[in-house]
């Protein structure tokens, strides 16, 4: 058999084929075999030579989606027309209000299922976002008057484990009516940092995603 010659082409054409089918499906509705259905030709050899699961593939989905992300915190970050407390403000509305969130809630595995994709989601909060786009941002903030704590790094650990894990209803399956108790919970918890970035209208926004999961899990 000959070797492919674009191994990058083809992984990115699985992950591409995947997450379509992900969300068009759901992750525990879509096979292997759908996969190969949709990739016009491609081996189950071809596939099985780059990711050794189903769960692989998603794990890989999930950080290109990540690095998307991560743009978008960068981005912000590195704006010069906001304080420190309006850039994390800014960051939880660019990313609750994208419109990708409402597939990602409609088709998304119980990811307490999934402890490898579980602990992808653990690492790279704490070892990227966090150190890299919160952390500068607290700084900042610490500089020009609009956070004060003793405790930077760990109060960005805490911010962005809070968001993508601890209130994250794909984790801990919660119902609607606790996930919105877990979000009140975190904007009193901000509060007593005077940070006022969790306003009603993301409240509203969450619970709904809230509720857009329970709907379709």
């Amino acid at each position: 058999m000959a070797r492919n010659k674009h191994p990058e082409e083809t992984i990115n054409r699985i992950l591409e084929v995947s997450f379509r089918l992900f969300m068009e499906k759901g992750y525990e509705h879509t096979s292997i075999q759908d996969i190969i259905d949709h990739l016009g030709g491609l081996s189950k050899g071809a596939i099985y030579h780059h990711f050794k699961s189903k769960e692989d593939i998603l794990v890989a989905v999930t950080n290109k989606m990540t690095e998307e992300s991560n743009q978008i915190l960068l981005t912000i970050r590195n704006r010069t027309d906001l304080t420190g407390k309006e850039k994390l403000k800014t960051i939880f509305k660019e990313s609750i209000f994208r419109p990708v969130q409402d597939d990602i809630f409609t088709v998304a595995p119980d990811l307490s299922n999934n402890a490898r994709l579980l602990y992808s989601i653990f690492r790279e909060t704490v070892e990227e976002a966090a150190p890299n786009y919160i952390l500068p941002i607290i700084e900042q903030g610490i500089l020009d008057g609009s956070i004060q704590t003793d405790y930077p790094a760990e109060l960005a650990e805490l911010i962005i484990l809070a968001a993508n894990i601890w209130m994250n209803p794909m984790i801990f399956n919660n119902s609607a009516e606790e996930a919105h108790r877990k979000f009140m919970v975190f904007r009193q918890m901000m509060e007593g940092f005077h940070l006022d970035i969790i306003d009603d209208e993301l409240l509203d926004r969450l619970k709904e995603l809230a509720l857009i999961y329970q709907k379709n899990k």
